[in-house]
């Protein structure tokens, strides 16, 4: 298997699809590239063609599966937010359709602009292997890579008297996880863990910013050892790993999503994954 140091998915002018392994985290659109037309012939440099980048992907293999979400994984957000940490991780999905591409335009509808729309900036993993019933010290071999998320929601479905508590449906509206903009291979992305920090901007305004090792509960690892019990995990599973304190719902006054707005979040060592959101109709928010 061909190790990579940073991947990217990406689509031609025509329309195809191709994988790209480089050496930077902002691969550059209008670039002529080494490419493949799947994952494996990356991973067994196979098939190598030239093809021209026009339009970030989401950098994954499979795109066709649900996404774990975390929630209550760093200190930071849960003192914002008064609430008590867990025993282990709160899991929840997102559906295939949410995902969403590097500097894609996210859309908003009414019905999701009129509910409190709001942005947490993410470290995001993606599984090597399918597991099940992992320890910690083995889920390291099931990584593949670590990229940046965006976890959108409407606050509003969140509260207890609209969903009992259960978080899916606020989250798992069409286009609500950007991911990207590549994809960095475990050993790339572990030589900045210890110091790595996360920054979510909107608008160029910093409105998260934090070290995660030092604010962040349960490790990738512990994530998708726990994920997996008694639970088989597919290979490609995207897990969004939770978000640090400075969420709009929280900040006072609330600074929650606007039509228009640009919400980029860095990750050191992975680069920054950059969207905007339009309120479909023209509506802006109701705050």
């Amino acid at each position: 298997m061909t190790a990579f140091e940073y991947l990217y998915h990406f689509e031609t002018e025509e329309g195809e699809g191709f994988f790209a392994k480089g050496d930077s985290t902002e691969p550059v659109i209008g670039a002529t590239v080494t490419a493949y037309p799947t994952f494996e012939d990356l991973l067994g440099d196979d098939n190598a063609t030239q093809a021209t980048v026009t339009k970030l992907l989401p950098p994954i293999p499979q795109t066709n599966l649900a996404i774990y979400c975390v929630g209550l994984n760093y200190k930071s957000h849960a003192k914002e937010a008064s609430l008590n940490v867990p025993s282990n991780p709160p899991l929840w999905t997102k559906p295939a359709a949410s995902l969403a591409a590097p500097n894609e335009t996210i859309p908003i509808s009414r019905f999701c602009a009129s509910h409190l729309p709001d942005y947490e900036g993410e470290l995001v993993f993606v599984t090597a292997r399918e597991c099940r019933n992992i320890t910690p010290e083995e889920a390291s071999s099931c990584i593949l890579g670590y990229t940046i998320g965006n976890d959108l929601s409407c606050r509003f479905f969140q509260l207890p008297e609209q969903s009992g508590g259960q978080f899916f449906y606020a989250k798992a509206f069409d286009k609500f996880a950007p991911i990207g903009p590549v994809l960095a291979g475990p050993h790339v992305f572990n030589k900045a863990r210890e110091t790595a920090s996360l920054v979510t901007s909107v608008n160029g305004e910093v409105r998260q910013n934090t070290v995660i090792q030092n604010d962040m509960i349960f490790s990738p690892e512990r994530v998708l050892s726990w994920m997996s019990q008694s639970t088989t995990i597919p290979a490609y599973t995207v897990v969004m790993t939770g978000t640090p304190a400075g969420v709009g719902v929280f900040q006072k006054p609330r600074q929650l999503l606007n039509n228009g707005d640009v919400i980029e979040v860095e990750v050191t060592g992975l680069g920054k994954l950059k969207n905007r959101v339009v309120f479909e109709e023209g509506q802006d928010s109701i705050l």
